[in-house]
């Protein structure tokens, strides 16, 4: 009874380990086929190298100035008797703005009228001596030669002091009509810095500020420096369009019609002037205008998205795709727009194959497999 006991016991443990060894090997099956599936590699998007034009645009601050602009002074010292004008007011050409007075001019002026005409009396007086003395003369054994050199001389010099006279009598008068301040050309009174009675001078006390400063409006000057990179897109005539903050959305037009030349020792940029027709003064000088500077290209040039450039630590290159294999090709880049850039290389040909996401892992002569080319 105990050996059938024995081997009852040993059938039944022998069971479970059976099937558990089963079991471990459906497993192990099952492993070593999901381990034998090898990924699919995936496909290589490339471009066909075309040639084509990039149109693009620069954003500039430009500053609009006004055409012409004085600070008016006063000529001599006096007092303000009369202000004719105020800020704001538009004044033509010629038109009296102010009037001073300086009471020693008068008086000046009245002393130089004296000696003029004293001056002219004496001359008359010796200019006809001299004509006596001369028909006198004519008459041999009369008049001696000396005494008409004489005669002759002193008309002279009586001469030179009339028109010395009548040159201190106009310096006098014309220091006389400074004292009436007349617009040098047609504009706006922007400020004004002195009241009636105000003292006013060329030097000293009075003299600090300017009495008016004339400015004009009608036209004013949009002043932009180009850097030096983008100079050759701007010439005479060329068009361009400008805003300003204060009125959002509205564009305004303008013509170049001054370049400097030459560059800014400073800014290395060129200055270059446009003139803005201004006739309802909606523009004020001083604002600061945003200039959009148009940068059409004139000659094809290759064109590649912005992703098929790769920008390296040694050099810039596009992966051009030959028998299936990377190629690098050295490369310099140009103008970028709209997700595209130019790019300038003398191993570059129209159709070569570039990969359109190139990065520095593709290394010279690496396969590429499923090269998808698009447009």
């Amino acid at each position: 009874m105990n050996s059938l006991k024995a081997l009852a016991i040993t059938i039944l443990c022998s069971l479970p380990a059976t099937m558990l060894l089963s079991s471990c090997g459906h497993t192990e099956g099952k492993s070593e086929t999901t381990e034998s599936a090898a990924p699919e590699e995936a496909a290589v998007s490339a471009i066909s190298l075309q040639k084509g034009k990039l149109s693009s645009s620069l954003q500039i601050p430009g500053e609009l100035i006004a055409y012409q602009q004085v600070d008016i002074y006063a000529k001599v010292s006096s007092f303000v008797k009369k202000l004719h004008v105020d800020v704001g007011s538009e004044v033509s050409s010629g038109q009296l703005l102010a009037t001073m007075e300086a009471p020693e001019i008068s008086s000046q002026l009245a002393g130089a009228e004296s000696r003029l005409k004293a001056q002219e009396a004496i001359y008359l007086a010796s200019k006809a001596n001299y004509d006596r003395l001369y028909n006198t003369s004519l008459t041999p054994g009369t008049v001696s030669k000396n005494d008409l050199d004489i005669a002759l001389a002193r008309q002279n010099s009586d001469k030179a002091q009339l028109d010395a006279a009548r040159a201190s009598y106009r310096e006098i008068t014309d220091n006389r009509n400074y004292l009436e301040i007349r617009a040098p050309f047609s504009g706006v009174i922007s400020a004004r810095n002195v009241s009636a009675g105000a003292y006013v001078g060329p030097t000293g006390k009075g003299s600090e500020f300017p009495l008016f400063t004339l400015q004009e409006q009608k036209k004013l000057r949009l002043v932009i420096s180009v850097p030096e990179a983008y100079t050759s897109y701007l010439a005479n005539n060329s068009e361009v369009k400008f805003n300003v903050k204060a009125f959002t959305g509205q564009s305004f037009t303008a013509k170049v019609n001054r370049l400097s030349g030459a560059l800014d020792t400073r800014l290395r940029s060129q200055r270059i002037e446009m003139d803005v027709i201004n006739n309802d003064k909606k523009l004020l000088p001083g604002m600061i205008a945003e200039v959009n500077i148009p940068m059409n290209s004139t000659d094809s040039t290759f064109l590649v998205p912005k992703t098929a450039v790769v920008n390296s630590t040694l050099n810039i290159f596009v992966v051009r795709v030959v028998n299936g294999k990377a190629e690098r090709v050295q490369v310099q880049t140009g103008r970028e727009a709209d997700g595209k850039i130019e790019i300038y290389g003398s191993n570059l040909n129209e159709g070569d194959t570039i990969v359109a996401a190139a990065t520095e892992e593709l290394r010279d002569g690496a396969e590429l497999k499923h090269v998808k080319t698009g447009k």
